[in-house]
């Protein structure tokens, strides 16, 4: 998926592990959730030939040949999930493209991550597009707490950012639309992607619903939106204890950051820490050093071990 904002973005997950690699509260790893379920299971496309056995005239019965339409689509995306890691992409596809057509969302979950990043296959967003639409159509009112909706919620942030950026000489731009699919995530599913992203959509024209919708997010771990809340309270605040509180929030942002957040986290950072006087900065330690210690202990013990 080409996105026009990466930079601004968390990032959405490597290949076949999870939804979402941003902290979100249940959203679980592709892999971990297979294992709940059980890997055990035959191959998609397995053919057994029944040898030939008396029929009631006394003649030879034909060979039976069970087929595709015999494996359930769990075996099929069992399946799909062994040939992935075993590194055979192609026939992943075949099976995963099976266990989708026949409801899977976990698969066709999977097969938009893989078209959306050219994974095994040619990237193809509108490919990605549509499987994403399949879930959305087909999953968009399950449960909250259903074992497939960590897999459904991200498969509306993904169609949302589609509509936001649009595809070329396919899906015209559609903000109001991205807007209604992230809104549904948020607020049905409680995903923290789509609170980020909503926040950012918000962020130039309502700063209360900006706030809002970042402050969710960055209460779930969502390291992104904990720099933006920061950076919408520092631009508010009128006083240092309030630019203090955003300032907390974008250091302890800049103490997560991970590989392709960590760049524009940190610099957002250091221009506003540049510019705070010492007694918000040190306001803004503290607090920072305090949720933290309640949130992240191990981000401080690592600070605190001796350097090797």
């Amino acid at each position: 998926m080409r996105l026009a904002r990466t930079k601004n973005k968390s990032v959405r997950g490597a290949a076949m592990s999870s939804p979402a690699d941003n902290c979100v509260t249940g959203m679980q790893n592709f892999s971990t959730m297979l294992r709940r379920i059980g890997m055990a299971g035959p191959a998609l496309g397995l053919l057994i030939a029944i040898s030939p056995a008396g029929a009631f005239d006394g003649q030879p019965a034909p060979p039976v040949t069970i087929g595709p339409q015999d494996i359930s689509p769990m075996e099929a995306l069992r399946a799909g999930a062994r040939q992935y890691y075993s590194g055979d992409k192609a026939a992943a596809l075949n099976s995963l493209q099976y266990a989708a057509e026949n409801g899977e969302p976990m698969a066709a979950w999977k097969l938009g991550e893989m078209y959306a990043k050219g994974d095994g296959v040619q990237e193809d967003d509108l490919k990605a597009f549509k499987y994403y639409s399949q879930i959305v159509r087909e999953h968009g009112d399950d449960r909250p707490d259903a074992p497939d909706a960590p897999f459904v919620s991200s498969a509306f942030v993904a169609l949302g950012t589609y509509y936001l950026n649009g595809i070329e000489g396919a899906v015209p731009r559609n903000e109001a639309r991205a807007r209604q699919i992230f809104t549904h995530a948020a607020s049905y599913f409680g995903d923290a992607e789509a609170q980020y992203e909503l926040g950012r959509m918000y962020q130039n024209t309502n700063h209360r619903m900006a706030v809002r919708w970042y402050n969710l997010a960055a209460l779930k771990g969502h390291v992104g939106a904990q720099a933006r809340l920061g950076e919408t309270l520092y631009a508010l605040g009128n006083s240092d204890k309030k630019k203090a509180r955003g300032l907390m929030w974008m250091t302890v942002a800049r103490q997560q950051a991970q590989d392709g957040e960590a760049s524009w986290i940190n610099a957002m950072h250091e221009q506003y820490f540049a510019v705070s006087p010492e007694p918000v900065r040190q306001m803004a330690r503290a607090l920072a050093d305090g949720w933290l210690e309640q949130n992240r202990p191990d981000i401080l013990t690592a600070q605190q071990l001796p350097s090797q």
